[in-house]
């Protein structure tokens, strides 16, 4: 009867991984879709198109809507589109963290070998999306007489293209510093749980996870919000600078969190395992 209800239970949560892949595929599509409307926006509102728009007022204040305003009308189909994108990533988030959730509760029904497992694997699910997802985007702009706001440039960045920036930059150090603490030591840590998880009787398993333990109390956290001000300094080149945090940043802050929580688990399956050994002999 255990067996069945186990199986069971691994199956659904299975599922919860697949859905988790769905949802955070989805998350990204729009985020990406939003970023590009974005792109599109700013275009319209350089020097020469706030030019072109006021001309365009300007006429339309002599001779009234002969023509129409093909420009706005096109402007504010683009802010609607904009809205919507990031509406739809960030419900597609939202359902992304629920199944995550649902993923952690599953410690009051599973073994904790088990239970570490499937914690590793949703949380390299999560840091992969937390990787490639913008999670910031920085707008410096400017007011100029006659013409308006104008967006004298504009970014929008995750972990992965701040590091490229920074490598074009020549910030090479800082570069990787962050390739090292929020790249490959969280995809070698959760693959360590993973590892752990299944060969947890492996002598080597509990100084691995013991190891990553540590430094994840200070590797992941102080590093990565290191890095978002360094994009962020690294942008801020204009007057005046506007910054907009995307579901990125909050996969990313979920990865954190959820490896935490595994690496306790493990970290616990092994004592028991050690009390176990120490009992039997």
């Amino acid at each position: 009867m255990n067996t069945l209800k186990n199986y069971i239970l691994y199956a659904l949560l299975s599922f919860l991984l697949i859905g988790m892949v769905f949802f955070g595929i989805k998350a990204y599509s729009h985020a990406i879709t939003y970023e590009n409307i974005t792109t599109e926006i700013v275009a319209l509102q350089g020097a020469e198109e706030q030019a072109k728009r006021q001309l365009e007022i300007f006429a339309m204040n002599l001779v009234g809507d002969v023509f129409g305003t093909e420009r706005q009308h096109n402007f504010t189909a683009l802010n609607t589109k904009k809205i919507h994108a990031m509406q739809e990533a960030q419900a597609y988030t939202r359902y992304f963290m629920y199944l995550l959730g649902g993923v952690l509760f599953s410690f009051f029904f599973l073994s904790l070998q088990a239970y570490t497992f499937f914690g590793a694997m949703s949380a390299m699910i999560t840091l992969i999306f937390g990787l490639i997802t913008p999670l910031l985007m920085v707008t410096i702009h400017k007011e100029v007489d006659y013409l308006g706001d104008i967006v004298l440039s504009f970014e929008s960045k995750g972990v992965l293209g701040s590091i490229l920036k920074l490598f074009e930059n020549g910030d090479i150090v800082v570069a990787l510093v962050i390739v090292l603490f929020s790249v490959f030591v969280p995809i070698l840590k959760v693959s360590t749980l993973l590892f752990v998880s299944i060969f947890m009787k492996s002598d080597f398993a509990h100084s691995l996870v013991k190891f990553f333990k540590f430094i994840g109390k200070w590797s992941m956290v102080d590093v990565f919000v290191v890095a978002v001000f360094l994009v962020y300094l690294t942008a801020n080149k204009g007057d005046v600078s506007r910054a907009e945090i995307e579901v990125g940043l909050y996969f990313f802050l979920a990865y954190v969190l959820v490896s935490m929580l595994v690496s306790l688990s493990a970290d616990k399956m092994l004592h028991q395992k050690n009390n176990n050994l120490g009992l039997a002999l």
